[in-house]
């Protein structure tokens, strides 16, 4: 997949987007665009398709049977869904973050090194595993037990592994699904933290539920809610900055969802 503007201000643009699991519209006509290099956040109401416009970004949707969409989904000037685009290169490029960590039965080692081996690298593999778990702030921790099993470290340790396991192939966006609400507030903090060191070399799209960390950690909010016209359908009604998403929504629905008042 060859991509075009890679210095374009914005990475990610959905146009006119829906999703459908079989002949059910999940998500309705969304048009956003992602800004390089920041932390856009996803919020909204249990169901209203967060996770399945953050699955759309880089064509996971597509792992499940029956899922379709139309519209684009642009990503440095290409339409990720054209015919011509491979959905396994994609992924490589736009990497994910799961809600519960799962690390590979494998060493901490090998969670990064397998994953680095079956995408083609030839260099340096102790180079490349010591500067993902350093990227991923987990280096120190586990320096000296890089060959114990990556499931005997904590939900913490295990998911800034996930985080490390993604970005040894160098993706320019990842994609994090929930990705502290398995946690405790330390090791959510942690993750939050370490985002904001992250986005100097990617782009981050997180979904949460959880408004403080939408609030502390993101650059942009997209607000999604059901679309209220007699289908269970999700769209975004406001995308904008966050600091005035949590302090002068536009919507009325998003005011009443940030503060609280439903949700």
């Amino acid at each position: 997949m060859t991509t075009n503007n890679p210095e374009d201000k914005y990475i990610i643009e959905t146009r006119d987007l829906d999703i459908y699991y079989g002949s059910f519209r999940a998500v309705t006509d969304v048009n956003m665009r992602v800004e390089r290099n920041a932390i856009t956040a996803i919020i909204g109401p249990s169901g209203c398709g967060k996770s399945t416009l953050l699955r759309a970004f880089n064509r996971m949707n597509e792992l499940s049977t029956g899922t379709s969409i139309k519209g684009e989904v642009i990503f440095n000037g290409v339409d990720i869904y054209a015919k011509d685009v491979d959905p396994v290169e994609v992924r490589y490029r736009i990497g994910m973050v799961f809600q519960k960590p799962n690390p590979f039965p494998k060493s901490i080692y090998e969670n990064i090194a397998w994953t680095a081996r079956i995408h083609g690298f030839k260099g340096n593999m102790d180079e490349l595993v010591e500067g993902a778990l350093k990227q991923a702030a987990l280096w120190d921790e586990v320096k000296d037990k890089l060959y114990q099993s990556g499931l005997s470290l904590s939900g913490g340790q295990q998911q800034r592994l996930c985080i490390a396991r993604a970005i040894s192939i160098k993706p320019e966006v990842i994609l994090m699904d929930e990705p502290a609400s398995a946690l405790d507030p330390i090791a959510t903090l942690k993750i939050e933290e370490l985002m904001q060191e992250l986005k100097k070399d990617y782009t981050i799209v997180i979904v949460t539920h959880n408004m403080q960390q939408a609030a502390r950690a993101s650059d942009y909010t997209a607000m999604m809610m059901l679309t209220g016209n007699g289908e269970r359908s999700g769209t975004v009604i406001e995308f904008d900055v966050t600091k005035r998403i949590f302090t002068n929504p536009k919507d009325k629905r998003t005011e009443d969802y940030v503060t609280g008042r439903f949700g």
